[in-house]
């Protein structure tokens, strides 16, 4: 969800796989690959968890110090990248800030983020930070929470960008402790996905 760090190797694939100008095959015909591809994709639906327990407070869960540990995986499961992240939440009425520090044991990312995130008057939240493009967005299922936002990230050391969605999932497992699991799109497919266990300190 919240601390996403950017995978250098997830970005070389997509620029590989997508954005390659050797590749001999016209775009129209990925069209039918892309289309079976999206349809096969990872599809969590939020009301199956609206009776599970314990309920899942963002704005609670995040009010303070919160560590986490966390692997980016590639499309075929390698994993790319190792990281560890100390999270300072402050909650002042609907609006809560969350300051990540990210530390990798393996692969590389952004040393800091600050989200900005507000619970809105029906209950669910927007949020910002300074790499995320347009405005995020997250709904409250119970025992779950789905953060959704689009990331420009760059590709490799060429200094252009290539925009990808964010789709995030975290569920409870008890007061303390969160798991969370975050899949990176472009055209609907997962090029990578994240797993991250967050804990209270």
């Amino acid at each position: 969800m919240i601390l996403l760090p950017v995978c250098r190797a997830f970005l070389f694939h997509i620029r590989d796989v997508l954005l390659s100008r050797r590749s001999a095959l016209p775009v129209i015909s990925l069209l039918p690959v892309l289309v079976i591809s999206g349809c096969g994709s990872t599809s969590i639906k939020g009301p199956d968890y609206l009776t599970q327990t314990p309920a899942l407070d963002i704005g609670e869960f995040f009010d303070g110090s919160v560590k986490a540990w966390g692997i980016v995986q590639n499309r075929k499961g390698k994993v790319v990248q190792r990281f560890t992240a100390t999270i300072e939440g402050t909650r002042t009425g609907d609006t809560l800030v969350l300051d990540e520090t990210f530390e990798y044991g393996f692969g590389e990312g952004p040393a800091t983020r600050v989200w900005e995130l507000n619970r809105l008057s029906n209950g669910q939240w927007s949020g910002s930070a300074n790499d995320v493009f347009s405005e995020a967005s997250g709904a409250e299922y119970g025992n779950a929470f789905n953060w959704r936002y689009q990331m420009d990230l760059p590709r490799g050391d060429s200094g252009r960008t290539v925009r990808v969605w964010f789709d995030d999932w975290i569920w409870a497992m008890d007061e303390d402790t969160v798991v969370n699991r975050s899949y990176i799109k472009k055209f609907g497919i997962t090029f990578a996905e994240v797993t991250l266990f967050m804990r209270k300190q």
